[in-house]
């Protein structure tokens, strides 16, 4: 076990100015099976930590040909970080489609597909977990089946909680038809359905609409938050030339009838990224920030809303102007300093041809986006966001059989790069009466780069040489991921505090305040992990470096699961040459 002495001796000393002392522990460096690509922090309990680790199992076997499925093994480790068990689920799972571990209260469940292409059926099963040895408790149960209307189509569902998370809901959709309609399904602990689906409509084109939110209320009723879009105007009638305008928020009784629409343009102002929570027990709070202008680039202001759970009329309205020059400037134009000595030839024109790509655009707008709601002992709120963007780019490189353009054999390979920015953390705290008391900015800015390269070969006329497109990205309702990886960050609360770890340069150790010039942060292996303390009171900060991820595994602090004063961690370094280096820690704050 490494126990990295020196480390915490350090930490030990330099956290003396905070009110509590948090401290990390890591375990050995765990060994990934073969063909798998992927461990994440999915649960914890008193006893331990429960960890995914992703990977390909086998499906079905031709004369001619194997096809692969997503598959996940559960693996336990105890308190000390010692592996406890390790299953993979291959033999019970044959036949089906790996879809989620899903922790509710004490139980955990392993939820599975199948599809029918004959019925153009999708059924989805859950089956309970022993927590102490890791094996299946019974058989799959089917808790829900959906029907395709045409072989094209899509169906989205999603496993999810009720807003103070004491029942499990699962979301379902059906992608393309000309409208949309969403079902809401409750279950007990034991995943029986209770009731018959709540089925929800509206009059918008399923392009024009992306559901964001979807709340399940205490008291049955459903919110639904979505983005509506219309075409550019002269444009052709394609999802690219899609435009955001505004959002649509409305709340529906428990048979699924709408109730009332909230209205979201107060005062002229556009809103570009909005977070609706129900207090514990109490009304709605709905949060977002918002532009002057439709199509701002700016944030120029915070909106604070509460909201009547039973009917959906507005109690209070509170906002606070943004002076944009608190924020961190966008520094793609500005990268000729000292701050691109990280930065490769390659990059460098990567960079350079994104330049020259940009709009006016939503995805290049500067939007803040909702992270972490806590709740105060006061009975207001802290809200965590950033800064952030991401989008995506693909390159095609072709060889031709001859010289120049001609036709061409073989082929050649299409690089996807996914591009991940998160920039300055925005703290703000809301009091009892819906008043936006303090707001605080920490400047940063993590970029995080994931490329992926495919071969591609046939027949047919080409061109060598390097094309590049460019796409943006918004991630809706129905869509799941655990990128980015090492940008971002994790936050947890503890008695009046909050603690918030992310990775950082080194050389930005004494950024505090809004404003301040910071440098940018690409290669996460030589960051340091960072402690950012927040009175919940007053919104005093205090900055701590809390470990070199020079010495251990690369942290991954935003993919982090906590219970109670403790944050469970993965920590992972991909090597060129070599193993992967990758391990478990346990932050625990006293």
């Amino acid at each position: 076990m490494k126990t990295f002495s020196l480390l915490l001796a350090s930490i030990g000393l330099s956290m003396t100015c905070f009110a509590q002392k948090p401290t990390i522990k890591w375990g050995e460096e765990f060994k990934l099976r073969k063909g798998s690509s992927d461990l994440e922090v999915i649960s914890v309990d008193k006893s331990g930590a429960y960890l995914q680790e992703s990977h390909q199992a086998l499906k079905g076997y031709f004369v001619v040909a194997a096809t692969m499925r997503e598959s996940a093994s559960l693996v336990k480790v105890d308190r000390n970080l010692t592996e406890v068990f390790r299953n993979d689920f291959n033999k019970e799972l044959r036949g089906k489609e790996f879809e989620q571990f899903f922790p509710f209260g004490d139980k955990l469940f392993l939820i599975s597909s199948d599809y029918s292409r004959r019925d153009k059926t999708k059924a989805v099963y859950a089956s309970a977990v022993n927590k102490s040895t890791g094996e299946l408790t019974g058989e799959f149960k089917e808790v829900a089946i959906f029907q395709k209307e045409e072989k094209r189509d899509d169906i989205d569902f999603k496993i999810t909680y009720n807003a103070d998370s004491t029942k499990i809901i699962l979301v379902s959709s059906i992608k393309g038809k000309e409208r949309n309609e969403y079902a809401v399904q409750e279950f007990d602990k034991n995943f029986k359905k209770i009731g018959k689906p709540v089925v929800l409509n509206n009059e918008f084109e399923a392009k024009k609409y992306q559901l964001q939110d979807l709340l399940y209320l205490g008291n049955n009723k459903i919110l639904l938050v979505g983005r509506l879009y219309e075409y550019e105007e002269g444009k052709r009638k394609k999802a690219k030339f899609l435009d955001f305008t505004n959002y649509n928020i409305r709340l529906y009784d428990e048979k699924g009838k709408q109730q009332a629409e909230i209205n979201t343009t107060v005062n002229g102002k556009w809103l570009n990224s909005t977070k609706v929570v129900q207090e514990k027990n109490k009304d709605l709070v709905l949060a977002a920030f918002y532009s002057n202008t439709k199509k701002g680039k700016t944030i120029d202001g915070l909106l604070v809303q509460r909201i009547n759970i039973n009917d959906g009329t507005v109690l209070s309205t509170s906002d606070k102007a943004i002076n944009n020059s608190l924020l961190t400037a966008d520094n793609d134009d500005d990268d000729k300093d000292d701050d691109d000595k990280d930065e490769d030839k390659e990059e460098r024109k990567e960079r350079e041809r994104l330049n020259k790509l940009k709009d006016e655009g939503e995805g290049f707008s500067r939007y803040m986006q909702f992270r972490n709601i806590f709740y105060t002992p006061d009975n207001g709120l802290v809200i965590l966001a950033e800064q952030y963007k991401e989008y995506v780019t693909v390159s095609h490189n072709t060889s031709s059989a001859g010289a120049g353009a001609g036709a061409m054999m073989g082929g050649g390979s299409t690089t996807t790069t996914y591009h991940y920015n998160s920039g300055d953390l925005m703290m703000c705290k809301i009091d009892a009466g819906g008043n936006i008391g303090w707001l605080e900015i920490l400047p940063k800015d993590q970029r995080e780069v994931i490329s992926m390269t495919s071969a591609s070969s046939g027949m047919g006329m080409g061109f060598g040489g390097l094309g590049l497109g460019l796409s943006y990205s918004y991630t809706g309702y129905f869509d799941e991921g655990n990128r980015p990886f090492y940008s971002g960050f994790g936050a947890m609360q503890t008695d009046g505090n909050i603690q918030v770890i992310f990775n950082d340069s080194p050389k930005n150790s004494g950024v505090m305040q809004a404003g301040q010039k910071t440098k940018k942060i690409i290669r996460y292996a030589k960051s340091d992990c960072y402690l950012l303390n927040i009175d919940a009171v007053s919104g005093k900060l205090g900055r701590k470096q809390f470990f070199s991820n020079t010495d251990v595994p690369t942290a991954m602090p935003r993919l982090g699961s906590i219970i109670n004063n403790e944050m469970y961690l993965v920590g992972k370094t991909d090597r060129m040459f070599g193993k992967t280096k990758l391990a478990i820690a346990k932050i625990t704050v006293k």
